[in-house]
């Protein structure tokens, strides 16, 4: 079983490092509240916009890490918590 949690221990440092580089790579939407409402000066078109392309893949791939993140976190947390 020590195996098992060592290899989830180190699966949950790589998703976690994958999860950081996907959510620093993903372009911003709007400068913030202001731009949202409306008050974004030369975004033209408030702070809504479509992804496309490699913006869509990267948006999804980092929900793709997201659920493998937390599915490996609660497997690592029955691991350490049951121990045989």
């Amino acid at each position: 079983m020590q195996q098992v949690s060592n290899a989830l221990e180190v699966l949950e440092f790589v998703l976690s490092v994958l999860l950081l580089a996907g959510v620093l790579i993903q372009t911003p939407k709007a400068t913030g509240l202001g731009g949202t409402i409306g008050g974004g000066g030369d975004s033209g078109g408030g702070g809504y916009r479509t992804r496309r392309g490699l913006e869509r893949q990267v948006f999804w791939s980092t929900w793709v890490l997201v659920v493998a993140f937390l599915i490996n976190s609660v497997a690592f947390i029955w691991v350490t918590t049951h121990p045989k």
